[in-house]
């Protein structure tokens, strides 16, 4: 009974120990030979023998499936279980189980030595597997019904051994450090050589966009405030610095690579997995650009078989050591960094770049944009057609001569685009992932051609990797925003050009109202280009230069960078929706003032002191309620954008004493 007993705990049951699916090994009850006691114990033993058997058909189960699968495609795993981490898993599981088969050897050995041992002692031999067996088999157990994949199985892993048993924290740590084998294959791989190894989408970087967050409750209460429309919830984004459109407009650029952060293990920080993602994407794109050797050299400054030793040397650790592994995540990051660092500042002189940004996207040479805003006027504002591109690009070009702007080398680098219905269908795809021209500029969409007015900057290599076509269709919604904001400065200037010119004539009442309302648009609308100018983008445009002359890391460039952006669309208040719309409202009434004045040669007649009372009334309603938005935040933890306006507008009071609203008679 004593060969029937170990060959049952070996996997091979016969009369005496019977197997059933549902129960395991077991004492056969048709024994009358045997004490009840007796078979308690045999019953202890065979829980090890049903434990073993179950370890060894799922060993047997997924052991060499990855690679099974290209040859047996049709006939897919029955528990969806796969990969090169499963893999890894059974081959420590059954590393692990070693010591028990030795254990039943010996077992043997001493049997056939000593036919006079009891069964007790193979109770006592084989004792130490009692608490392991049991604990192994729950990750077992718990990677088989919640179907654990890829890095999973090692959190999996990780999170058991964190026990106070020191044999079943041994034993998994064993486990564990196998699968940390195949993890390290695949960094070897992606950090030193840009190569995403990973068929059954195990590994915690994955190619394409991460996925979005959970949708924003939608059933907010929208108690209304009395404030045209300024509701309550919006007040307290508003006053939470939640941006009512920061998700949509800062959301990361499309990437060609992302993290998979339900794979990544707890133990492994998300600041490291992105310094891995960085590293890889930085990697493979110097292996993509086809001139990158010659121009570059390698990003690793040729220390790939030094990193992947010492990656192999970790790999040999029998217990993973965070700050070890950190640690040599960090001398690659900043090996790669700073690499990128001098490519990207010292020889593709990123400061002059940003500046070329500042001017043309920013408006930072005002003089260029005042001359193109005089000669596109008759072109853009009208709806556009096919040859109206051609026609702003011309007029363009000849602003830039007629300010001395002749470079050679930057003019064709920059190029304006126009969109007109019939444009899509006749390029489609040419601009895939790039944000819609809507909401940028005062209810032009789609009537005239300002309204669809882009700018496309070719940028060199390896520079498209800061300046990314997502980037730079952001830097466009400012770009139009901007140039609205100037071209109604403009149009309220010759507004006062040709009051001028009349104020030799007979005076009457509605030349007061059209004086008085011209002077308090020209306040407000003089007031917001100061402040954009130069409270935002002269501000913001210092900092972020004062950052990237501070340090030797491309990473903090990008991040400087990014930070730059964000306050911009931030602190312009695009992404403040109600602010932006009621500046929007207020800007769409100069511009129809501005029409009214150009077309009243003679004194207006009730025709046009009718349309002169709703201006003057939707005025002074929008900057009531404009007064309203920013006093009632300016206390809030964003009053340094809103206040900063406040501050300008309302600097002697003049705003508050005039109960928030201009336009008055």
């Amino acid at each position: 009974m004593i060969h029937e007993l170990l060959l049952a705990l070996s996997g091979y049951p016969g009369a005496i120990f019977t197997w059933n699916k549902q129960n395991g090994l077991q004492v056969s009850q048709d024994l009358p030979f045997l004490h009840p006691s007796e078979t308690s114990v045999l019953n202890r033993q065979c829980k090890l023998g049903t434990d073993y058997i179950r370890f060894t058909e799922f060993i047997d189960q997924h052991t060499g499936h990855v690679l099974q699968q290209e040859h047996h495609s049709n006939q897919p795993n029955q528990t969806g279980l796969h990969g090169t981490y499963l893999s890894a898993f059974c081959t420590g599981l059954d590393s692990m189980l070693q010591p028990y088969r030795q254990a039943l050897l010996d077992l043997e050995q001493e049997f056939l030595g000593d036919p006079h041992l009891t069964i007790s002692h193979v109770n006592y031999k084989l004792d130490q597997f009692q608490l392991l067996f049991p604990s192994v088999m729950v990750v077992v157990e718990t990677i088989k019904s919640q179907k654990i994949h890829g890095c999973q199985i090692m959190e999996t892993v990780y999170k058991h051994s964190c026990g106070g048993l020191p044999p079943v924290r041994m034993a998994l740590e064993k486990i564990l450090a196998v699968c940390h084998g195949v993890m390290y294959k695949q960094l070897a791989a992606w950090m030193l050589h840009g190569l995403l190894l990973d068929q059954s989408e195990e590994f915690f970087i994955k190619q394409g966009p991460s996925g979005g967050g959970g949708a924003a409750n939608q059933e907010e209460e929208e108690e209304d405030l009395g404030l045209g429309g300024f509701s309550g919830k919006q007040l307290r984004e508003l006053q939470d610095l939640r941006l009512i459109e920061e998700e949509k407009m800062l959301a990361p650029s499309l990437q060609q690579f992302s993290l998979r952060t339900e794979m990544l293990p707890s133990y492994i920080p998300i600041r490291v997995a992105e310094k891995i993602l960085f590293v890889g994407e930085s990697v493979q794109m110097f292996e993509n650009h086809n001139h990158g050797p010659s121009r570059a050299g390698s990003i690793l400054k040729h220390q790939e078989d030094m990193f992947a030793a010492e990656l192999h040397k970790l790999k040999q650790q029998p217990h993973f050591s965070l700050s070890d592994f950190e640690n040599l995540i960090d001398h690659i990051r900043s090996t790669v960094a700073e690499h990128l660092w001098t490519l990207m500042v010292e020889e593709s002189n990123l400061l002059e770049q940003l500046k070329i940004i500042k001017d043309f996207y920013l408006l930072g040479r005002g003089e260029l944009y005042q001359v193109f805003i005089d000669l596109a006027q008759h072109m853009l504002k009208t709806p556009p057609s096919a040859v109206t591109e051609h026609d702003v690009n011309v007029a363009f070009q000849q602003a830039a001569h007629k300010v001395l702007l002749d470079d050679d080398n930057l003019l064709p680098l920059l190029h304006l685009t126009v969109d007109y219905q019939g444009k899509e269908k006749e390029t489609t795809g040419a601009r895939d992932g790039a944000t819609p021209p809507q909401d940028t500029s005062p209810r032009e969409v789609p009537l005239t051609g300002w309204a669809t007015l882009g700018l496309i900057y070719k940028v060199q290599w390896p520079l498209h990797i800061l300046f990314t076509p997502a980037v730079l269709e952001k830097y466009n919604v400012v770009f139009r925003y901007l140039l609205s904001v100037r071209r109604v400065q403009l149009q309220l200037q010759h507004c006062w050009a040709l009051q001028m010119q009349r104020k030799h004539l007979k005076f009457s009442q509605t030349d007061i109202i059209l004086w008085r309302l011209r002077n308090h648009m020209a306040f407000l609308i003089d007031n917001l280009q100061y402040y954009l100018q130069v409270d935002v983008l002269e501000s913001q445009f210092s900092q972020l230069l004062q950052q990237i002359n501070s340090t030797r890391d491309f990473e903090s460039i990008r991040l400087a960078h990014d930070h730059f952006l964000s306050n911009l669309l931030a602190q312009s208040f695009i992404l403040l929706k109600p602010v932006f719309h009621c500046l929007n409202e207020i800007i769409e009434l100069c511009q129809n003032f501005c029409l009214l004045v150009n077309q009243c040669v003679a004194p207006l007649d009730e025709r046009g002191m009718a349309q002169l009372d709703l201006l003057g009334k939707g005025f002074k309603r929008q900057s009531f309620l404009l007064f309203t938005i920013l006093s009632r935040v300016r206390n809030s933890q964003i009053n340094s954008d809103l206040a900063q306006l406040l501050l300008r507008l309302d600097y002697n009071k003049y705003y508050t004493h005039a109960g928030g609203t201009l336009g008055s008679v």
